[in-house]
């Protein structure tokens, strides 16, 4: 387990969002995607923040480890696939002390860069931001197969993965969007849960301080009724 060293945006030592149980989680800096609705535009540019080894970081999450260790490690971003080399090393480096990893990831790396390190974590967390091919692309860029080679990818070898999808009113918080998608996911074994999660704008100020158009100042958040209404179309119960 070779150490190596990468870019991080931040850290949180006792996230509760992020996956099974309480866990550490890692902020990589780095994110070749341009949601609309991202609340952390400063982990845009990936050579900033703060350059870390593999082995100072992991040495920083066992510290943690009566506290994780029905959780685990959940790396995010930023897009964590970005840096494959040094992620591999942590997710290794965690395995290997007895810790859960978890990717959170927009699977907009391809399956060339990223099958190894999908094969080594023990979940992925992956955000579907839309199966709109004319809204993808000014809404958030990059390429959506990407996105849906990586399910099929973690289908085909049985992958555990968590869905996460954003509900922005006037873009995914659309009916005829949302059973679109979930009658796509329906029929995936690996999918365990399908979180959604109400658009908010508690990054906005971040956008301006960078200097960055923000394009949905005029868009509010969801309605108690438009999420179950939501709820209700993904079969969610709970």
């Amino acid at each position: 387990m070779e150490n190596m060293e990468g870019w991080i945006h931040s850290v949180e030592t006792f996230g509760a969002v992020d996956g099974p149980g309480v866990r550490y989680v890692v902020f990589f800096q780095g994110c070749k995607l341009r949601c609309l609705y991202c609340h952390n535009p400063d982990s845009w540019k990936i050579c900033e923040g703060q350059l870390i080894s593999s082995d100072d970081l992991v040495r920083d999450i066992l510290d943690y480890k009566n506290f994780i260790k029905k959780g685990g490690v959940t790396f995010s971003g930023g897009e964590p696939l970005l840096q494959p080399k040094f992620l591999l090393s942590l997710i290794q480096k965690c395995k290997a002390n007895g810790l859960h990893t978890a990717i959170d990831t927009a699977g907009s790396v391809s399956l060339a860069v990223s099958e190894e390190i999908i094969r080594e974590a023990d979940m992925l967390l992956l955000d579907m931001k839309t199966l709109d091919k004319e809204l993808f692309p000014s809404y958030i860029g990059g390429d959506m197969q990407t996105v849906l080679d990586t399910l099929d990818f973690c289908e085909s070898i049985g992958k555990p993965v968590w869905i996460r999808h954003v509900l922005v009113p006037g873009y995914t918080l659309v009916k005829e969007r949302m059973e679109q998608l979930a009658e796509y996911l329906k029929n995936y074994k690996c999918i365990e849960k399908v979180e959604l999660l109400p658009f908010h704008k508690m990054g906005e100020y971040k956008w301006e301080e960078l200097g960055y158009d923000y394009h949905l100042t005029d868009v509010r958040t969801p309605t108690d009724e438009e999420m179950a209404l939501a709820k209700q179309i993904f079969g969610i119960t709970e």
